[in-house]
């Protein structure tokens, strides 16, 4: 009999680690799936709505999609693990498991060693997302926007299909008859500069190239300008007419956005736009690992009360975490607050409050005993 006591205790500790570990692998594995489905659906309606507008390449709409949804798996996987713990622990005290396993020894605390145990790869892969992938996608994704708004004026124009220039001046259609889109018929250019509205047409037109300009030579057309003051209409008739449709001229360096970024680089230039991104990716990393604490203290509650109430609230924490995440970004952004004051009062500051719960909730401390002695106390 003494001998399967000792057994008991010394096999306690590992099937109390494996029982947590497999739950919660089932969990968020699930929840992951869910989230990752819900926001590629509606990137990809996002992104179809730009490409609509002509923003995107719609031969680059999946790479673009892949490389925004790559960009939002930080938040994701912090929330599949934050809802994986609190929906496994939440079953536990529902199903009276709790009961069991305080009765073994095991305290709240005690929960600690195995979600941690199970979280750490979860969190460094959270950290490498947030501080390499992240700038990384956002570059790729703002590169294949920017390439494809710096086009040609003309390899912009899908046969059939009236489109704006590079600059927003002019309106082209035409027929593209060449593989080369080097040329094209039926042409139609509708122009808004200086005062002046004008329209051309032509039977023929092909792109020539000077130093770093390109120009579009017309032939066989015909010319309306109408003055915008007076109304004045004057029409013209050419052989052949030029029309510079040059590429729009591509953004330099220090207009790269700070989230695409790399993190050295934002290390290296601490302005505060750059320290407000910095904080943003750090606290990616540092919220995942305190939403663990929190999850804990969240996830308790009374087998005869509803079963969605902590989850609500644990769904409330998250939100108002990661709201408190982008303003504090935008207050170092703008110089109310330093990138380590932030850090050290947000993050500090929940996993204290986190560590205190969870002792309280460990302990079973209570005020109301304290209380009830200091009024009876004469």
């Amino acid at each position: 009999m003494p001998f399967f006591f000792v057994a008991t205790a010394c096999c306690a500790p590992m099937l109390f680690h494996s029982s947590v570990r497999k739950e919660l692998a089932r969990s968020f594995g699930a929840t992951l799936v869910v989230l990752i489905t819900i926001v590629m659906t509606m990137t990809l309606i996002r992104t179809l709505s730009q490409a609509s507008r002509g923003s995107v390449n719609p031969q680059e709409i999946l790479m673009v999609m892949g490389y925004t949804v790559l960009g939002y798996l930080p938040p994701l996987l912090t929330m599949s693990l934050f809802i994986a713990i609190v929906g496994t622990l939440s079953r536990m005290w529902r199903d009276s498991e709790m009961v069991i396993w305080f009765g073994a020894g095991r305290g709240l605390s005690s929960f600690l060693k195995p979600l941690l145990a199970f979280a750490w790869p979860i969190l460094v892969v959270i950290a490498v997302l947030a501080l390499a992938v992240w700038p990384w996608a956002n570059e790729q994704a703002q590169g294949l926007r920017d390439r494809y708004g710096s086009r040609g004026d003309l390899e912009r124009v899908a046969p059939g299909q009236f489109q704006e220039s590079a600059n927003g001046a002019r309106v082209f259609f035409l027929d593209k008859d060449t593989p080369d889109n080097r040329s094209g018929k039926n042409i139609f250019i509708s122009t808004v500069e200086r005062g002046k509205e004008t329209v051309t047409s032509a039977r023929t037109g092909r792109i020539i190239t000077q130093g770093d300009s390109q120009f579009l030579l017309l032939s066989d057309g015909q010319r309306i300008e109408r003055t915008a003051d007076d109304g004045e209409l004057q029409v013209s008739e050419f052989a052949e007419l030029g029309n510079r449709v040059g590429a729009a001229s591509p953004g330099s360096r220090d207009s790269v956005p700070a989230r695409a970024r790399s993190t050295l680089a934002l290390l290296r230039e601490p302005t505060p736009a750059n320290q407000g991104e910095l904080a943003w990716r750090l606290g990616l990393a540092l919220a995942a690992f305190n939403f663990v604490v929190i999850a804990i203290t969240v996830s308790s509650v009374n087998p005869r009360a509803g079963r969605s109430g902590n989850l609500l609230f644990a769904l409330f924490a998250f939100i108002v975490y990661y709201n408190l995440l982008n303003l504090g970004q935008s207050w170092i952004g703008t110089g109310r607050i330093g990138l380590h004051v932030f850090v050290l009062a947000l993050h500090g500051g929940v996993l204290a409050l986190g560590l205190l719960w969870l002792g309280k909730q460990h302990n079973n401390w209570s005020w109301k005993p304290r209380l009830r002695r200091m009024e009876a106390a004469p």
